[in-house]
C-alpha cells in the first residue's frame, strides 16, 4: 500500500520514450508472453499488463499471485510492472501514449478517473465478487462523482504503536481505547528522558497532511467544506490550528523528538532501536517492529474532550484502463487480487473482506483490533476527494505544517496558506 502526492505530467516524446523504457523490461517484471520457436508471441497466449507500485517481499507476492492467476487460467500471461517510486511518472506517460497497464494499483483518482474505466456495471452484475462481503465504506474511496473506478484490495487505517518495555520500566499503564490527548501529552512527558535520548513521541518534520485530516476530523474540523468549495473557516480554523499545534508544541517542550528531517532519522527507525515510546502510523511497519524485536502494543487514537475520535483511511484498489484491449480479462484478475486467497496471501495490507478477517481473527487480536476499531470510525471524506485543485492548495498547507512542527505559531501559519490558496478556488 502507498500513498504519494499525485504528479500530472505533460505527455510529448520524452513521454512516449520514458514508456518505452518502462513497458516490459521493469525490475520485477515478468515475460509478457509465451514465446514460440520463431521469438514471437504464442497466438493462444493473452497478455494482461499489471502495474503496481511495491517493491521486495510485496512484490514478490505480487509475482506469486499473477502466476496462481495463469495456472487458474490456462493460456493467460500476467505482466507484472514493478513502477516503484516512477510509479505516478510510468503511469501517466502510458495513459498519455494511450498504451497504458491493463490493470494497475490505483488510489489517486481525481487525477487519473477520466483514464479509468468505471467498474460499477461490472461490479454490480458479477455476483461472484460478493460485493456485500467487502467493508463497504472502502468503496468510497474509489469514487468520482458517484462513479466507481476501484475495487478495494487493500487498506489501513492509523494507531498509536507503544513499546512496552519502555512503559513497564517507567511504571506507566499502557494506554488504552478512550484515551485522551491530555492523557497523551501526560504520558509523552513521562516516557521523555533526554539524558537517555528517549523521548514519548515522534514528530514528522515533514508530515502527509492526508493522514493529520484524522485528527482534525477528530476535533471537530476539517480542511475543507463538505461541497469542497471552502477553505476559509475550515483549514484555518480553531479547532484544526489547535490539532496541528499540538505536534509543535510537543517538538518545543522536549517531550516529542523531531525525526525524519534531513540529517535526521525516521520515526520507525528511533522506534525499532527501542529510544521511542509511542509512534503513530498505519499497518505498514507493524512486522518490522516485531522483527526488531519490540515488545510493541497498539491503540486506538486518542480523542479530543466531549468529541468522538475520527480516523482517515490508506486504501490500495486496482483499477483497469480505458484504453484496455483485455477489459473482460483484467476484471478477472481483479477479482481473484481481491479474492480470499489472494488477500490471505498479502501481509503488507488489512484484509478488506469481513470474511478473511472473521476466520482470521485479526479484529480479535490485539495488535489489528485497533486498526478495525479505526475503520468504523473512518467515515469523514478526505480533501483531495472533494476538490480537483486540491494539489494545489495542499503544497501550501504542507509548508504551513512544516512550519508549525519546527516553531511557527498554527493559527498564523494556516491563515496565511488559506490567503495564499484561494486563487486555486475560484
Amino acid at each position: 500500500m502507498r500513498k504519494k502526492s499525485s504528479m500530472l505530467v505533460l505527455v510529448s516524446a520524452m513521454s512516449v520514450s520514458l514508456l518505452a523504457g518502462c513497458g516490459g523490461n521493469n525490475d520485477g517484471a515478468q515475460p509478457s508472453a509465451t514465446a514460440s520457436s520463431s521469438g514471437g508471441t504464442s497466438a493462444a497466449s493473452k497478455t494482461i499488463r499489471f502495474a503496481t507500485w511495491d517493491t521486495g517481499d510485496a512484490l514478490k507476492i505480487e509475482q506469486d499471485i499473477a502466476k496462481k492467476f495463469e495456472q487458474d487460467h490456462p493460456g493467460t500471461k500476467v505482466q507484472v510492472e514493478a513502477y516503484a517510486d516512477g510509479f505516478d511518472q510510468k503511469l501517466a506517460a502510458g495513459f498519455g501514449a494511450t498504451n497504458p497497464p491493463d490493470v494497475m494499483y490505483m488510489w489517486d483518482f481525481p487525477t487519473y478517473h477520466q483514464s479509468l474505466e468505471p467498474l460499477d456495471s461490472y461490479a454490480s452484475q458479477d455476483a461472484s465478487l460478493n460485493m456485500d462481503d467487502f467493508y463497504s465504506g472502502l468503496f468510497n474511496y474509489g469514487k468520482i462523482d458517484d462513479k466507481l473506478y476501484g475495487i478495494p484490495v487493500g487498506f489501513t487505517t492509523r494507531v498509536v504503536y507503544y513499546n512496552k518495555k519502555l512503559f513497564d520500566a517507567a511504571q506507566v499503564p499502557y494506554p488504552k481505547d478512550g484515551w485522551t490527548w491530555s492523557d497523551f501529552q501526560d504520558i509523552s512527558k513521562k516516557l521523555t528522558d533526554k539524558a537517555q535520548k528517549q523521548y514519548g513521541f515522534g514528530v514528522r518534520a515533514s508530515n502527509d497532511t492526508y493522514d493529520l485530516q484524522g485528527f482534525v476530523w477528530s476535533n471537530g474540523s476539517s480542511f475543507i467544506s463538505d461541497d469542497g468549495k471552502t477553505i476559509d473557516g475550515y483549514m484555518n480554523s480553531k479547532e484544526t490550528a489547535e490539532s496541528i499545534q499540538m505536534f509543535g508544541d510537543l517538538v518545543k517542550n522536549g517531550s516529542a523528538v523531531l525525526v525524519g528531517g534531513k540529517g535526521q532519522q525516521s520515526g520507525e527507525d528511533i522506534f525499532k532501536a527501542g529510544k521511542l515510546a509511542m509512534w503513530e502510523s498505519g499497518i505498514w511497519p507493524l512486522e518490522s517492529f516485531k522483527a526488531a524485536g519490540i515488545d510493541v502494543g497498539t491503540v486506538e487514537m486518542p480523542a479530543f474532550p466531549g468529541k468522538p475520535v475520527k480516523g482517515v483511511i490508506a486504501e490500495s484498489a486496482l483499477s483497469i484502463a480505458k484504453d484496455s484491449k483485455q477489459k473482460e480479462l483484467a476484471w478477472e484478475f481483479i477479482k481473484y487480487y481481491a479474492s480470499d486467497e489472494a488477500i490471505k496471501m498479502r501481509t503488507a495490507d488489512l484484509p478488506v473482506r469481513v470474511s478473511v478477517v472473521n476466520e482470521l481473527k485479526k479484529d480479535q487480536d490485539p495488535l489489528y483490533k485497533p486498526f478495525y476499531t479505526m475503520l468504523e470510525r473512518s467515515d469523514n471524506t478526505p480533501a483531495f476527494l472533494l476538490n480537483a485543485k486540491w494539489n494545489e492548495v495542499n503544497r501550501q498547507l504542507s509548508a504551513a505544517v512544516e512550519a508549525v512542527v519546527h516553531g511557527s505559531v498554527a493559527q498564523d501559519a494556516l491563515n496565511e496558506a488559506v490567503k495564499d490558496s484561494q486563487r486555486f478556488l475560484k
